[in-house]
């Protein structure tokens, strides 16, 4: 049995398609069947045994997706790798790159393992989001990281009514709210002043940007915790992005409803890491702290 690995890559960079062909040449003399987005292909100049694909079943029957790039190029492949279950294994091409397994200086050793096998997979936490309004039905979609709903007009307050498990529980005025999972604690949520969440605990994220409102602290609610956001109907239009991907605008009167993911997002790690390690590299923290060591 032919054994395939989907190849997923920011081509606007000229590194990112040195290392893309240098990964895709490995896994073909490993005997791989390399598939690469066609829309990605010709930027990437591949030689023999790569197969162009295209279409939400891209990853289809591959045995790992590979995401060469930053925390954006992983957000895209995890949409590829998420419906046919695939594991997802991330080099980090780009600056932060919080999400990658790998960085660009492990490329080899993280490809002689996946030809090995020898790696685990986690599941990773996502979330459904469905958006509606007078009735029918105006957006549907998913997110690793997180969900936001923000005001339409720079200038003008957005005002929206929150309810957690079908209970109300604010009315903000504010610039808007991020619902995020574990695994996107780190990301927007984390900038708008929500907690660092270790991504083995589940649970879900409700945080309001720039409140104004006695009651305005971050969430964190139960894996299987509801929330209904709706627009309120004498405000301006709002607007849902999923994974600063994919966005709607939200006409006032609007409702949103978040909840847990109906599929995770399988990933892969090379080696056990704790997420402590992880942390504090990739956002350079000062372990001693400003005072130093005592010692």
């Amino acid at each position: 049995m032919t054994r395939s690995a989907l190849l997923v890559t920011h081509t606007g960079r000229r590194q990112n398609t040195e290392h893309a062909r240098a990964v895709a040449a490995d896994l073909v003399a490993a005997g791989f069947e390399v598939r690469v987005m066609a829309d990605e292909v010709a930027d990437l100049d591949l030689g023999p045994g790569v197969v162009p694909v295209s279409g939400p079943h891209a990853a289809d029957g591959a045995e790992i997706v590979f995401a060469l790039g930053g925390d954006g190029t992983f957000l895209r492949a995890a949409g590829l790798a998420r419906p046919c279950k695939a594991p997802l294994l991330g080099i980090n091409l780009g600056k932060v790159g919080f999400l990658a397994e790998a960085e660009v200086g492990d490329i080899d050793t993280a490809v002689r393992k996946v030809v090995a096998g020898s790696y685990s997979v986690d599941e990773r936490l996502t979330i459904d989001v469905r958006a509606e309004f007078d009735g029918r039905l105006i957006a549907e979609s998913w997110a690793l990281n997180e969900i936001s709903v923000e005001k339409g007009r720079r200038a003008q307050m957005l005002e929206l009514r929150v309810d957690v498990d079908g209970r109300p529980l604010a009315r903000y005025g504010c610039d808007g709210v991020v619902c995020a999972t574990p695994t996107g604690s780190t990301a927007y949520a984390f900038s708008a002043g929500g907690p660092v969440v270790w991504p083995e605990v589940e649970a879900l994220l409700l945080v309001p940007i720039s409140a104004h409102a006695l009651f305005s602290k971050p969430l964190v609610t139960a894996p299987t915790s509801t929330f209904e956001i709706t627009v309120d109907p004498y405000t301006s239009f709002a607007v849902l992005t999923s994974d600063g991907q994919r966005s709607w605008d939200l006409p006032p009167g609007a409702r949103v409803t978040v909840q847990r993911g109906a599929l995770p997002v399988r990933v892969v790690r090379l080696e056990p890491r704790p997420f402590t390690d992880r942390l504090v590299a990739k956002f350079e923290l000062p372990v001693e702290g400003w005072r130093g060591s005592r010692r």
